[in-house]
């Protein structure tokens, strides 16, 4: 063989066993993440569910993809988005903004594993088995949204003794809303307060829910939990802003962002947990053994320049119970 045939043969070989080692490497993980929620709104959540990621060892984009499905409060744009991340082969299926997300990623798939965040109970909607032992292919968070509202309602009526009619918004779409309304009639009853449920499913429903509360001459606002509502946190602000109302929140994001005040989980810790157990199970644990997990914490978040813009005084003893004052 002639020294130049030679050559360029081993040259040939040296370029393509690094080709075929990379021919050979796995493929990167892929989750696929649902929202009934709308990226903006939820940047600080899908960096605390990264940082749990990262706890179990993985980062987006060096050994982790993820594939992004948004409904923006449409909940009925989430089935296909969860059929479409099921054909795509996706390893795990994260889910947020509570129930709908999850029931969606629930019918799509029997076997692929799934991890979600749900506001109310994950056994009732037939999410998992039982709390320490989920079976099947679905564990999570259960942030307990909805369990606070009946306590969101009483820190109002102490807030604003006065108010004859309080205003409440409930999504009737949300598979929560008659055990919200139900729980909040009951509370009202016990403290003598009279309170109005206007009902709002889309963008028109809203408005139609704002106009009704003008028309009744609410006094305060307590916005229920409910990701379509978180969507549209910026505009719900805003009306009770206009309309000054003093109003409560699920979240301390609305606080954060000019609501006058919130009180639930820390939602952030919730999603935390989330991408560290989706980076279990990508590492090989399974979902049916990782118990749910429950928020052990309530927060009450207090912004104290927005009472001052409506000319409130907040009590003494309520600002003392607060877990943060924004001033």
């Amino acid at each position: 063989m002639r020294r130049r045939t030679f050559i360029t043969l081993i040259s040939g070989i040296t370029v393509a066993w690094p080709l075929a080692a990379r021919a050979q490497q796995p493929a990167m993980p892929v989750i696929g993440y649902l929202s009934s929620r709308s990226p903006g709104e939820t940047a600080a959540l899908v960096a605390a569910f990264k940082k749990g990621l990262g706890e179990a060892g993985y980062v987006e984009g060096q050994n982790v993809a993820i594939e992004y499905r948004w409904a923006e409060g449409q909940y009925d744009r989430l089935p296909a988005m969860a059929a479409d991340l099921v054909q795509r082969g996706v390893a795990v299926i994260v889910t947020t903004g509570a129930e709908p997300s999850a029931l969606a990623a629930k019918a799509a798939t029997s076997t692929i594993p799934i991890v979600f965040t749900v506001g109310g109970d994950p056994v009732k909607f037939g999410l998992v088995k039982s709390f320490n032992r989920p079976g099947g292919n679905a564990t999570g968070v259960s942030v307990l949204t909805n369990a606070p509202e009946a306590k969101r309602l009483g820190l109002l009526h102490e807030l604003v003794p006065g108010a004859k009619v309080v205003g409440v918004l409930i999504d009737p779409n949300y598979q929560q809303a008659e055990v919200q309304a139900q729980e909040l009639r009951d509370a009202a009853r016990t403290i003598n307060q009279r309170i109005f449920i206007a009902y709002a499913k889309n963008d028109g429903g809203l408005q139609s829910a704002f106009e009704a509360l003008v028309r009744e001459r609410a006094d305060a606002l307590l916005v229920s939990a409910n990701p379509f509502f978180d969507t549209r946190r910026d505009r719900i602000i805003a009306f009770a802003a206009e309309r000054r109302l003093p109003a409560v929140y699920q979240f301390r994001e609305y606080a954060m962002g000019g609501g006058l005040m919130s009180y639930g989980v820390s939602l952030q810790d919730g999603y935390r947990q989330v991408g560290n157990y989706a980076g279990q199970i990508l590492r090989g644990a399974k979902p049916a053994e990782l118990p749910i997990v429950q928020p052990i914490r309530f927060e009450l978040v207090i912004n104290l320049t927005t009472a001052k813009t409506l000319g409130l005084e907040v009590p003494a003893m309520l600002l003392a119970r607060a877990d943060e004052v924004i001033e």
